[in-house]
Order: C-alpha cells, then sequence, then structure tokens
C-alpha cells in the first residue's frame, strides 16, 4: 500500500476528492494536511511519503531530500518552477504536471482584462459608487487592435482564437518559428511585438531566458496607448520597471495576476502605488471547471505512476 500525502487543498469539494481517492482503495492510502511553507512541518508530513501531491505551494529542494521513500511529485499546476527539481533528479523521483488544465481559465481572463481595461470598467465602477458619472473614461473597443501574445503554447495559441474572433489582429512571439499556426497569426520578433501591438499579453513560461524579460527598456519600445497583461509569472516583469512606466505614461495601463511574491502583497509593493491598473490575486487558473479538469489529471497521473508509466512528465 502506497502512502500519498495531499500537501494542500485541490480546489474541489470534498466529496469529488473522497470519489477520486476511492479508485485507489486498495493500492494507496492518503493522508491530507493544509497548505504550508513551513519546511521543517512539511518534512515531518512527508517524511515517509512514496507519493506527494502539490499545487502552487513552494516544495524547497530541502524536503524533497529528506523524504527518503518519496518516488513521486505530482504537481497540480501547470508550472513547476516552484519545485525542488534538482533534488528530485538527484535521488531519481518522477515528476508530473497538469498541464493544459488552465487553458480555458487564462486565456478568458485575458480576454475579460483586455475589456476591462479598454472599457475603463474598474474607474467607472468607483465613480458610480461615488456618485460620479463617466465624464473622461470613455473606452475604446478590441476590434481590429492589435494583440501581441508571448509564448503562443496551449494557452496562448487558445488567447490568439479568442481575441481573432473580437477581430484583432494577432501577433505572436515565441523560442523558435512554429509553421502550423492559423493563417490569422503572425510571428514576430519580441522588440516588432511590443512596438505593434495595443495590447500585450505574457503566456510564456518562467526561465532563465524569461527572467526580467520586461524591464524599463521593453516597456519603453510600446506604444503609449498600449496595455501589459500578465498571465504568466510574475518575474517575468520587473515590476519595479513596471510600476515606473505606469506612473511616467510610458503605457497606458496594466492587468497583472502573477507577481514576484504570491499574495498578499507587502504594503510596499510598488504596483499597488501604479495608476491605471488591474491586479488580482493570482486567479486565472481557477474556475470550478478548470479545478475539476485539474484533479481529474492529477488522479491520472497518479494511476499512471503506479501502473509504472508516467503522464504529464516532467522528470
Amino acid at each position: 500500500m502506497k502512502k500519498v500525502v495531499i500537501l494542500e487543498s485541490l480546489g474541489i469539494p470534498e466529496e469529488e476528492l473522497k470519489k477520486h481517492e476511492e479508485e485507489f482503495k486498495d493500492e494507496a492510502e492518503f493522508y491530507e494536511y493544509d497548505k504550508t511553507t513551513d519546511t521543517l512541518k512539511l518534512i515531518e508530513e512527508a517524511k515517509d511519503a512514496d507519493a506527494m501531491i502539490i499545487t502552487n505551494m513552494p516544495m524547497p529542494e530541502e524536503v524533497i531530500m529528506a523524504c527518503e521513500k518519496l518516488e513521486f511529485i505530482d504537481v497540480a499546476f501547470t508550472g513547476v518552477d516552484h519545485v525542488g527539481l534538482n533534488a528530485a533528479k538527484e535521488k531519481g523521483i518522477k515528476v508530473s504536471n497538469a498541464s493544459g488544465y488552465s487553458n480555458e481559465a487564462v486565456a478568458e481572463l485575458a480576454v475579460g482584462m483586455a475589456i476591462s481595461m479598454f472599457r475603463n470598467i474598474p474607474q467607472v465602477q468607483e465613480r458610480v459608487h461615488s456618485g460620479g458619472t463617466k465624464d473622461g473614461l470613455v473606452g475604446r473597443e478590441l476590434r481590429n487592435k492589435t494583440v501581441g501574445i508571448i509564448g503562443y503554447g496551449n494557452i496562448g495559441s487558445r488567447t490568439g482564437e479568442l481575441m481573432h474572433a473580437f477581430d484583432c489582429n494577432i501577433l505572436a512571439h515565441s523560442r523558435s518559428y512554429h509553421s502550423e499556426y492559423p493563417d490569422y497569426v503572425k510571428q514576430v520578433s519580441l522588440d516588432e511585438l511590443l512596438k505593434e501591438s495595443d495590447i500585450v499579453i505574457l503566456h510564456c513560461p518562467l526561465n532563465d531566458s524569461t527572467r526580467g524579460m520586461i524591464d524599463y527598456e521593453k516597456l519603453c519600445l510600446m506604444k503609449r496607448s498600449a496595455i501589459l497583461i500578465n498571465l504568466a509569472r510574475g518575474p517575468v516583469t520587473n515590476e519595479d520597471d513596471l510600476a515606473r512606466a505606469l506612473s511616467e505614461g510610458i503605457i497606458a495601463g496594466a492587468a497583472v495576476d502573477v507577481f514576484t511574491k504570491e499574495p498578499p502583497l507587502p504594503a510596499n509593493t510598488q504596483m499597488l502605488k501604479a495608476p491605471n491598473t488591474l491586479l488580482t490575486p493570482h486567479i486565472a487558473f481557477a474556475t470550478k471547471e478548470s479545478m475539476s479538469l485539474r484533479a481529474e489529471i492529477v488522479f491520472d497521473n497518479l494511476r499512471a505512476w503506479l501502473d509504472g508509466d508516467q503522464l504529464n512528465k516532467v522528470i
């Protein structure tokens, strides 16, 4: 009987979780814990586990190294930059992710944020609450605007499909050229995308090549009327540079769902003081539908591992 520890909530109802666990009643015992960033507590909870399930909670190398029986890390998330992969590699621990569960959720939020920013929805709502009017806040339409998507993978391409339905022109930038993109997508360099786009959307992974990619110099390439939407990872942008660019009117606005640190944000975070922003606490992936799909993928990963196979392989 394998011991499987679920170290943070999968965001689904208890009855749905128990239904998944019931499918493994003869093969695995599940132990559920509340999310924590206390390293010693994590070690205590996972030290004798054969497999662990986490979402976006940091899993330090120190914890992984201390888990002598650990064979499998089942990550209920697309990105794995929060997992101590070097330790997992050193110990021969398999790691799988839940790639694809939030494609629709994230893409729909990208569209929603673009519309919200273009139509000044946060500002006009405040006007209504304060007894004001729309004066000076007449918005813009998406139609015929140029949308630049950085990271044209599964999520980026879905965002492109949705934006194309609004009659937007689609520019894409990825690490390599892709011949299979639809004919409405024009692949361009990063600088050309930044210069030409009315809306720049970040969907790229966080790695050595993308960390700090959008800094003050890159922001200065954008149109003064353009907006930036970050649904990738916080460190893809230089947050202080972005706050500066907004304060100086270098770009018109920014919608940000991801930060260098997970919310709650420290009070001295510069983005909290920047004008023309829509800030959300990492909600892009979180819908009822995506949480259920994510759980299905996670338990499919677990089933494959128990059967001597591996799905959604990271390492």
